[in-house]
């Protein structure tokens, strides 16, 4: 089946529908994110479209994912926009189609305009299928 023609599988309990930016975040979601206030939590139903040809999540697919989990913990630790300096993903296990996967960011240094976030990625069987490192540079908006 086709991802079009599937109904949308409603999040666990506790995430909300993550807000559009863009193409790219609408070809690559639905994403969703934790609702309580302070959870950074971001989670995806793996879809065909994130698979490769040996069905399973394409380790582009997952590093996209964690890049924006990993922005989101950035701008709710600092209120600012971001860029990806770098990024460094550590494969630890597949993500079957189906599978509910969570990141759990956290920052762990600010350093002027760096941060310093890192992520486990979680499948719903509580096992981890990655883990991610980056740097951001946090941007200063045009008034």
């Amino acid at each position: 089946m086709s991802d079009a023609s599937a109904p949308l599988t409603p999040p666990p309990p506790g995430f909300a529908p993550t807000p559009s930016r863009g193409k790219f975040t609408l070809h690559n979601g639905p994403t969703f994110r934790a609702s309580d206030p302070g959870d950074l939590r971001t989670g995806l139903w793996v879809l065909d479209r994130h698979c490769n040809g040996m069905g399973f999540l394409h380790g582009g697919m997952i590093c996209a994912f964690a890049d924006s989990a990993l922005a989101w913990a950035v701008w709710s630790e600092t209120g600012k926009m971001s860029v990806t300096i770098k990024l460094n993903m550590e494969f630890m296990d597949i993500v079957k189609e189906g599978c509910w996967l969570e990141a759990h960011p956290h920052v762990t240094l600010i350093d002027g305009d760096l941060v310093h976030v890192s992520a486990r990625l979680m499948k719903d069987d509580g096992s981890i299928a990655a883990r991610a490192d980056a740097i951001f540079r946090t941007l200063r908006r045009k008034a």
